[in-house]
């Protein structure tokens, strides 16, 4: 059985061949800033001297733009640079510098480059934090006021009822929603209460969830709750967060407002699963409960008052959007560097992609796909990228959201994320999600290196990933350090049902790579996961994986499903070669694959050399620019014990 919840073939084949002459003009004028990647600046012809403005949190959009005069905000350079044509191709003749003073720039609105924000020429219109990486700060998210006294240790304050919200901050870390059972720690998401199943006809329900008798207390306000759960039962896959629409306390039974993923129940195996949000549930330092209809927030800080406490709601779900205005018109040559990003919102709901194929109601070749992707009304991201081409993110700080930290949506190619800290991430931390199979390949060779992603799926468990590459080929992703998952730390999809002529997830490269705390409450899975790539015969081998190290892979005691391993291709997961992988402790196999992949001195290998391990290039360099992750070594040497 997949880790999908299908059966499928192995089948693989021949990439097809890319359709890039459309493309390649804009392409070979893709220039990198000298201050993302050390590049040139200017053409390749001769230097030149970039045109400088200044935008601080002290300044003023009705200045000159001037280092002495800044203007206040990025959309006032943004708008003055497109509106006087100064990235026009008749006018650029170098990049243009949009330097950001040191302090906090609150978003109450999504910042968004579109195509007339474009560079030209083959510069960047760069946007950097002057005074080094980090120090420009764009907060989506501003501070609850109004404090006081409910009772104990608990304070409420009024909030805007017509704002909800979903995820909330103190002093940089984030709340907790009030939750039954309590977790077991900041870095746990256990543990649960288990579904129970009273009728035998009621095994395939997904909107119903009955408990265990004694689970739940009769006098519980339920009426503003939710529910997380991994539904599937025994599958620990995917987990949803439904709003509770009804509770039955003497049948033990509650109703959800929306389906799950899966029935609450798979083989007699219940579904793990915690309430949250209800004052009844707010019993510890750390826990919040919103009353959005009287518009209240309730929350016990951990230091015990809000005297000197900063507590943040978040005030969007994107802070950065580049958005081109279709596949052939694309916003492109733009720059982030040094920025930090942090505090956005999540979802009232959310439920990994379409129950079944065809549910969106729209027609495409493969409607299977519909149930990898997400739906629309979850494709956001702290950074959100559609319709892009050569955008840069440079030594970025992306923390504290509450989905995906960069998530590239449908067409976007040759877009690089290097250096960057991202932390503390509600979902994946890096998400591209190309086009529906068959229908176009729109984004492939993307640059992800040298990048710290740590403790991610914080919101969303179930699926998280550290980089998730969907039906998207041609990409790089090396010397990154990615730790804390739930589930994956570095996965590539597409569907088993797709021929290989239609499949776009091949020709990636994923080199000198450190994976650790993988699948630490999910099963069924590897730290590094493939699953219905290139399933037809004769399967050439066109991904390649090497210098990876995967730290032990064991998960939380109360998870039923399979074991966890150090890779799993899944559901054929063909045509990849593995050279140079080592893997430390896991509940089943280190690796498992069908019999389509090659694999060349990796440690589940008889006659493993660990000599042939570059320790010292695996994970970040050593400039990255922020808190360095520990230092690679071997997870099976004795001394890593």
């Amino acid at each position: 059985m997949s880790s999908r919840g299908e059966p499928s073939p192995v089948r693989s084949g021949l990439r097809r061949l890319r359709a890039v002459l459309a493309t390649a003009v804009a392409v070979a004028c893709i220039a990198v800033p000298a201050n993302a990647a050390g590049g040139q600046r200017g053409s390749a012809k001769k230097p030149c001297s970039p045109r400088q403005f200044y935008v601080s949190p002290s300044g003023s959009d009705h200045a000159n733009g001037s280092k002495k005069h800044p203007w206040r905000t990025v959309e006032h350079a943004r708008d003055h640079i497109s509106a006087k044509g100064l990235n026009s191709a008749g006018k650029m003749k170098c990049d243009i510098d949009v330097n950001l003073r040191a302090g906090d720039y609150e978003v109450d609105d999504t910042i968004t480059f579109g195509d007339k924000d474009s560079g030209a020429n083959g510069h960047q219109v760069v946007y950097r934090s002057y005074d080094g990486p980090g120090k420009a700060r764009f907060l989506g998210a501003k501070p609850v006021t109004g404090w006081t006294k409910y009772k104990d240790h608990i304070y409420k304050a009024p909030v805007d009822k017509n704002s909800p919200f979903f995820t909330l901050f103190e002093d940089g870390k984030r709340a907790t929603t009030a939750r039954y059972p309590n977790r077991g720690s900041d870095d746990t998401w256990a543990p649960y209460l288990t579904s129970a199943l009273t009728q035998e006809d009621k095994m395939d329900v997904h909107n119903w969830l009955w408990s265990k008798p004694g689970d739940w207390d009769p006098s519980w306000d339920m009426s503003q709750a939710s529910a997380v759960i991994w539904s599937g039962g025994s599958w620990s896959w995917f987990t949803d967060t439904v709003p509770i629409l009804d509770v039955n306390f003497p049948k033990n039974q509650l109703t959800l407002k929306y389906w799950t993923r899966y029935a609450m129940v798979n083989s007699d195996g219940g579904s793990r699963y915690f309430l949250q949000n209800s004052l009844d549930f707010l019993d510890q330092p750390g826990e919040y409960y919103l009353d959005s209809k009287a518009g209240e927030l309730y929350y016990w800080p951990r230091g015990g008052s809000v005297d000197d406490t900063s507590v943040l709601r978040p005030t969007v779900k994107t802070v950065f959007s580049f958005a081109g205005s279709s596949a052939t018109s694309r916003v492109h040559d733009v720059t982030l560097d040094g920025l930090s990003t942090e505090y956005t919102d999540f979802v009232d709901w959310y439920r990994n992609g379409w129950i079944s194929a065809g549910d969106s109601g729209e027609v495409h070749k493969y409607p299977e796909y519909e149930r990898q992707i997400e739906m629309p009304r979850n494709r956001f991201g702290a950074v959100l990228m559609t319709n892009t081409r050569g955008i840069t993110l440079s030594r970025m700080h992306i923390a504290n959201t509450g989905f995906t930290g960069v998530y590239m949506l449908f067409a976007n190619d040759h877009d690089t994320v290097r250096d960057s800290l991202l932390e503390n991430i509600g979902a994946d931390g890096i998400k591209v999600e190309g086009g529906f199979p068959g229908e176009g390949d729109v984004a492939h060779d993307n640059l992800f290196t040298d990048n710290y992603i740590d403790h991610f799926g914080e919101l969303v468990p179930g699926d998280a990933s550290g980089v998730e590459l969907m039906d998207t080929g041609g990409n790089e992703v090396s010397h990154s350090y990615i730790s804390h998952s739930a589930r994956y730390g570095i996965s590539l999809e597409s569907r088993p049902e797709v021929l290989n002529a239609d499949t776009y997830s091949t020709g990636n490269t994923f080199k000198y790579l450190n994976i650790q705390q993988a699948g630490l409450d999910s099963g069924d899975m590897g730290a590094f996961y493939a699953y219905g790539v290139s399933n037809q015969e004769p399967h050439p081998v066109n991904n390649h994986v090497s210098q990876m190290v995967v730290g032990d892979v064991i998960p939380d005691d109360s998870m039923p499903d399979s074991g966890t391993r150090g890779v799993h291709m899944d559901s054929g997961g063909c045509g990849f070669d593995f050279r140079n992988v080592e893997v430390g402790r896991t509940t089943d196999q280190s690796y498992q694959s069908y019999q389509c992949n090659t694999t060349e001195n990796d440690n589940w290998m008889d006659g493993f050399d660990a000599s042939k391990m570059q320790y010292d290039k695996i994970g970040v360099k050593a400039a990255f620019p922020y808190r360095k992750p520990p230092q690679t070594v071997s997870p099976t040497a004795p001394s890593a014990k």
